[in-house]
């Protein structure tokens, strides 16, 4: 009897860790970065929800193809992106995919030259900025996002510590992609 509890239990939390391991891991939205898409909780400043959204992320999603634009990943930050921000697991959107040219020119984004729609963004969270590649740590070294590396940004750009700030997420930091927020419940869905 005693066997069969200790068995049970052993089989449920070995389970769950392989589901966390290799499907789907929870996380908290810590930052104003993501704001309105996903929410961080007030008193940190900038946020606008009582509770931080709770994500899941696919961990096995780029198994079956690369990350896309407009994906909201989970990922291990670069050691730049530790020592600018705080934190060592990032949320942010991919903007910028390996072989494009990345520009920003008063707060809008360019793609190869051409305005990338940004619908998640709105205008009052946008920065002003104007900056390119050669901009971004390790300035002065890109003009074209090198293979295997993208370019993230937060969709709140005012009050996000991005790839402009600290420079490109290898493809090998990327954990996965969110794909839905299960807390709060009235948050419950897709981002």
């Amino acid at each position: 009897m005693v066997i069969d509890w200790v068995m049970t239990i052993v089989g449920a939390v070995l389970i769950v860790f392989a589901v966390k391991t290799w499907v789907v891991n929870p996380y908290r939205i810590p930052s104003p970065s993501m704001e309105p898409t996903l929410h961080c909780a007030l008193p940190e400043p900038d946020c606008e929800a009582s509770r931080s959204d709770r994500i899941l992320a696919n961990r096995f999603i780029y198994r079956f193809h690369d990350p896309r634009r407009g994906d909201i990943v989970v990922f291990h930050a670069p050691a730049a992106a530790s020592r600018a921000c705080t934190g060592g697991i990032f949320v942010k959107r991919i903007i910028g995919l390996p072989g494009e040219v990345w520009s920003e020119r008063n707060g809008v984004t360019y793609i190869d030259g051409r305005r990338l729609s940004e619908p998640y963004v709105a205008p009052a969270r946008r920065d002003r900025d104007t900056k390119e590649l050669v901009d971004i740590p390790p300035i002065g070294t890109m003009r074209r996002i090198p293979p295997r590396m993208y370019l993230v940004e937060g969709d709140n750009r005012e009050h996000s510590c991005d790839s402009r700030v600290w420079g490109l997420v290898p493809r090998g930091n990327i954990i996965g992609k969110v794909v839905f927020t299960y807390w709060p419940l009235d948050r419950l869905g897709t981002p």
